[in-house]
């Protein structure tokens, strides 16, 4: 049975089509390893948000190659949706799948494994993907809602490649994200796909498709079955995840499906990754001031405070209406993180714009920035526009705002010395490293970094008393009971099962 390994690259979601794959890969049999050397298949899962996820794919690739030039390499993703004909040129692609056909990577694994024992190689789609065996039949989490047929490979001169119109697809292909952040104590269960916003500067669309729900129950059973396994930090995520259940009949709403989790779920702290300003609702925020299983943190995509170069963006906000949001929560819920995403040097992008944009952070009570530098994508509407803003200007404009970033985060963190905060331990502390014996570092519901004194197991409760900072993280002292007014049970360790 051959030997495979994913490398992964990109958002949340990328890695959970990720994991869906693998998964799959195991349930037919195949060996997962843990390092590409040691593997017969390579699955590179690429991302293509800026010209330098793109970039580094294609590195990615080529170092595979130069490494094992007998492996082979099936590159599939954002990337591979976009451009398969820039990477089946690259050395050792066997096939380039996009995310039309991501499904059907398992079977052409298959192929690929029966085609190297028995010395020959695979010609068409049709000799690995009969007519009846579109979807999986899989019993671990892994959801293909309606397929739809098979696109003949676009450029066989160029390789193997499998794509074809996205927005003919509606298959959602998730699975629990365990590894990464946390290691392996906060997985994340990709509950929306696809977008259909069209912001002038976002590829994501064209390579994601339309806006699509995995259903509440299925929900549900996944979030149930990964508390029973011993998690207690959920993270759900999406491309758009403010846009759940729109396309379900009957139609969902995100609030309500909070709720169904909250009443029919015994997860212990469940977080939201990233949802889209218009959609923090009055109903939204009270839902999270009503429930410390909630965690207390908005993730927000700014992009610009200029009403001008958001008009231009094709958002559907001014900064106003952005700022209202922000207040609102601030009112309910003082000590929540709030975290947005913002670029810098789009197109048109004057010194009047960069300063609103400073100055309209530095008014509100932002914990932290994720700082882009505008990166042309083919296709979008972005990609044509005049008057481009130099690249020395835009690293200028982005230090400024990382700056500024970095002062409100300080700031935040400074509010919360001499708190009480529940947080979630991550990981044992390392022995390797010197300065961090001892201690153990852990996660606050507001997105803190937080590091307790004592070595303690990994995914453990405890309310820790805030004393200090050192760095970008906050130092606390364990406290073993809770106080009256606190729901909190008393710290226990809890085994991942």
């Amino acid at each position: 049975m051959p030997r495979f390994f994913i490398q992964q690259f990109g958002c949340r979601a990328t890695q959970a089509d990720g994991a869906a794959i693998e998964r799959q890969l195991l349930d037919r049999g195949f060996a997962s390893v843990s390092t590409a050397a040691d593997a017969d298949i390579v699955v590179v899962n690429t991302c293509t948000v800026t010209a330098s996820a793109d970039a580094q794919a294609r590195d990615a690739i080529r170092k595979l190659h130069a490494a094992n030039p007998a492996v082979r390499v099936i590159v599939t993703g954002c990337y591979a949706q976009r451009a398969p004909e820039e990477i089946a040129v690259l050395p050792g692609v066997a096939w380039v799948v996009g995310n039309s056909h991501k499904p059907q990577i398992p079977q052409l694994v298959d192929s690929l494994s029966t085609a190297a024992s028995s010395a020959r190689s695979v010609e068409s789609p049709s000799d690995f993907f009969p007519a009846a065996a579109l979807h999986s039949d899989s019993t671990m989490p892994f959801h293909s809602f309606v397929g739809a047929g098979l696109a003949p490979p676009v450029a066989p001169h160029l390789g193997n490649i499998l794509t074809g119109n996205i927005f003919d697809r509606t298959e959602f292909l998730s699975a629990p994200v365990l590894g990464g952040e946390g290691n392996h104590t906060r997985p994340t269960l990709k509950i929306q796909d696809g977008c259909n916003s069209r912001c002038s500067y976002c590829v994501i669309p064209f390579v994601r498709g339309r806006s699509r729900s995995l259903p509440p129950g299925t929900v549900i059973q996944e979030i149930q079955r990964l508390a029973e396994s011993g998690y207690r930090e959920i993270v759900l995520s999406g491309i758009n995840l403010g846009t759940y259940g729109r396309d379900l009949s009957p139609r969902v709403e995100f609030e309500d499906l909070l709720r169904r989790i909250l009443d029919e779920t015994s997860v212990e702290r469940l977080r939201v990754s990233s949802i889209e300003p218009l959609d923090v609702t009055q109903d939204l925020v009270d839902i999270f001031a009503s429930s410390e299983r909630i965690a207390q943190h908005f993730h927000m995509p700014l992009q610009s405070a200029s009403d001008r170069i958001l008009a231009t963006m094709h958002r559907w906000y001014r900064a106003e209406h952005y700022a209202r949001r922000v207040e609102l929560i601030h009112d309910r819920l003082p000590h929540a993180a709030i975290g947005a995403d913002v670029i810098t040097g789009f197109p048109g992008e004057s010194e009047d714009d960069h300063a609103s944009t400073l100055a309209f952070i530095e008014r509100l009570p932002f914990t932290y920035l994720h700082i882009f530098s505008f990166s042309k994508r083919p296709g979008t509407k972005a990609a044509s526009l005049a008057n481009e803003v130099p690249s020395g200007v835009i690293k200028r404009r982005a230090r400024e705002l990382r700056a500024l970033g970095e002062k409100q985060a300080a700031a935040f963190r400074q509010s919360q010395l001499g708190r009480t905060l529940r947080v979630l331990t991550l990981r044992p502390a390392d022995s390797s490293e010197a300065s961090q014996q001892d201690t153990t570092p852990a996660l606050s519901s507001n997105y803190l970094k937080v590091r307790l004194s004592g070595n303690h197991a990994a995914n453990t409760w405890f309310e820790v008393l805030i004393s200090a900072e050192t760095g970008t993280t906050l130092v606390g002292e364990p406290i073993l009971s809770c106080s009256a007014n606190d729901a909190c049970p008393q710290p226990v360790v809890a085994s991942l099962r």
